[in-house]
Formats: C-alpha cells, sequence, structure tokens
C-alpha cells in the first residue's frame, strides 16, 4: 500500500513526485513510455525561470535526478485499468501488476492531434511528423509545412528553419494565434512563407510525402503544394480515456479540477496538461504538480483522523 500514485512522467507528475518524495510520502510514480512527455521534443525553452536557454531534453534529465535523490520510485510500465472511486485507490497495469494508494494524481498530459485526412496514417514516420525537433535533422536543405497557427507552430517553423531551405506555415485563420514575441521572429525570417485560410485536404506521394493537396477555407480554391515533409502542429487531446464516466471532464475532455487541483472523487487530484485550465507550458504543469501533491497530503493526513 502505498500513501501516493501518480500516473504521468511529465514535468506535472514528476513536480508532484519531488514534493510527495520530499514530504515522506510512500509514492510511486507511473510511466508508460519515458520520462518528459512532450518536453523531451523541446530544442529550446526560453521561458522557464532559472534558464535563459535550456533544451527540454536537459530540463527533463535535471528533473529525474532531483526526484531520484530524494527517493521517488519510477515504474516504466503502461496501465490498463483504474479503479479510484473508493477508499483505495487501484491501478493496475498490463504485466498484471496492482498498485494500491490512499490518494492518486493524474497527470497523463495530452496527445497531438492529427490532421484526419486520408492518407494522413500512411505517411506518419514517411513525411508526416509531429515533433520538429525529433525529425527536423531529417530535412535539410528541404521543403516542409507546418499546419497550425500557435505557439508551437510558430516555434517548430522557426526550428526547421535551421534545416529547410524553406518552411510554410499554413493556417486556416489570417492571424496567428502564437505570442507576438513568436510571431515577430517567424515574420522576420526569411525563409518563412505563410498560407492563410488555408487547411490540408490530403497528402500524396509514392514512398514518402511529395505534395499536400490545400483548400482556401473561404473561396474553396484548391490548389497542391510540392513539400517533402509536413509537420503537424494543431492541438493536443487530453489522455483522459482511463477516466472518462469517472472523473467529470470539460467538452472537451480535460479534467475539471479545484484550485487545489481536486477533481469531483475524494483523493483523486489532476495535474498538468490533462486538466482543464488556461495556459499549458511546463512552468504552469509543475505549479499544478506542487499544489496537487500538497493537497494529497492534507488528503491523507485527514484519513487518519
Amino acid at each position: 500500500m502505498y500513501d501516493l500514485i501518480i500516473l504521468g512522467g511529465g514535468p506535472a507528475g514528476l513536480t508532484a513526485g519531488l514534493y510527495a518524495a520530499r514530504s515522506r510520502l510512500k509514492t510511486v510514480l507511473i510511466e508508460k513510455t519515458y520520462l518528459g512527455g512532450q518536453i523531451v521534443n523541446t530544442y529550446q525553452l526560453e521561458n522557464y525561470p532559472g534558464y535563459e536557454e535550456i533544451t527540454g531534453a536537459d530540463l527533463v534529465a535535471k528533473m529525474e535526478a532531483q526526484v531520484r535523490k530524494h527517493g521517488l520510485e519510477i515504474v516504466l510500465e503502461d496501465v490498463e485499468s483504474l479503479d479510484i472511486t473508493g477508499e483505495v485507490k487501484r491501478v493496475k497495469t498490463a504485466n498484471n501488476k496492482t498498485y494500491e494508494a490512499k490518494a492518486i494524481i493524474l497527470a497523463m498530459g495530452a496527445t497531438p492531434r492529427k490532421l484526419g485526412v486520408p492518407n494522413e496514417d500512411r505517411f506518419i514516420g514517411a513525411g508526416i511528423s509531429f515533433c520538429a525537433t525529433c525529425d527536423g535533422a531529417f530535412y535539410r536543405d528541404a521543403v516542409v509545412a507546418v499546419i497550425g497557427g500557435g505557439n508551437t507552430a510558430v516555434e517548430d517553423a522557426l526550428y526547421l528553419t535551421k534545416f529547410a531551405k524553406k518552411v510554410y506555415i499554413i493556417h486556416r485563420r489570417d492571424q496567428l494565434r502564437a505570442t507576438k514575441i513568436e510571431q515577430e521572429k517567424a515574420f522576420a525570417n526569411e525563409k518563412i512563407e505563410f498560407i492563410w485560410n488555408t487547411v490540408v485536404v490530403d497528402v500524396e506521394g509514392e514512398y514518402g510525402v511529395e505534395r499536400i493537396r490545400l483548400k482556401n477555407v473561404k473561396t474553396g480554391e484548391e490548389s497542391t503544394l510540392n513539400v517533402d515533409g509536413v509537420f503537424v502542429a494543431i492541438g493536443y487531446d487530453p489522455n483522459t480515456e482511463l477516466v472518462k464516466g469517472i472523473v467529470e471532464l470539460d467538452e472537451y475532455g480535460y479534467i475539471i479540477t479545484d484550485d487545489d487541483m481536486k477533481t469531483n472523487i475524494p483523493g483523486v487530484f489532476a495535474a498538468g496538461d490533462i486538466r482543464h485550465k488556461l495556459l499549458r507550458q511546463v512552468i504552469t504543469a509543475a505549479g499544478d504538480g506542487a499544489t496537487a501533491a500538497y493537497a494529497a497530503e492534507k488528503y491523507i493526513e485527514s484519513l487518519k483522523k
């Protein structure tokens, strides 16, 4: 029996683990793949306090070393099912292990959203990527397209200019959603060209991506654009499949919590990108994790009374 189970090893989960371990709670963090989540694929962080510049991978390495120093138990296992409505929270993993605790923090993050076009699945890994920092180096002197208009899309496009000779940003609206400073960088970069009011309707090629079919959302006119690669940055879907019908979700599937990260179920907390919130950044995920761990500690203490 643990005091606390944390599901997810991104910044929210790792910070929750740090606070829980330092509070001497018997805690296990369960992550299905690798620690860090989306941040691992971030080439450069400029807005995390204390670091003028740091890669996501380096920041995660520091976080991992810190939590391990304080004795946090970390296991890499895929979760198969949850039983979290009772006083004892149970997590069953794919290899038939069951973990039990008095409280649980849900920090499973979110997954990049797909385009939803006919040939997308065929070209994923063969010209379609959801991670510019992972795959950008494969596109030296190539022509690529970034789909989206938020911070991620613009940051991906800027990063890709280090390798590609031409980067198109294709956005369904006539203006970007990214922060002004990121917009200024993109508009000033001569390698970047914008295609406004346009969506991708399909991706084509023989063995890999060779071109994309586009549609202007205002005129309905269709066209093709020759590219060597497509980087999709159109948002995320929360990883809440395990808790649908159990924990209260908003209309987009994100977990609803109060300011203390409490869900509608006693002893169940949520932190990071998986929850309903205004801003999804590393710093806010870390803050969520700290709050969730502290709130969980107070909840566990209340059980002893």
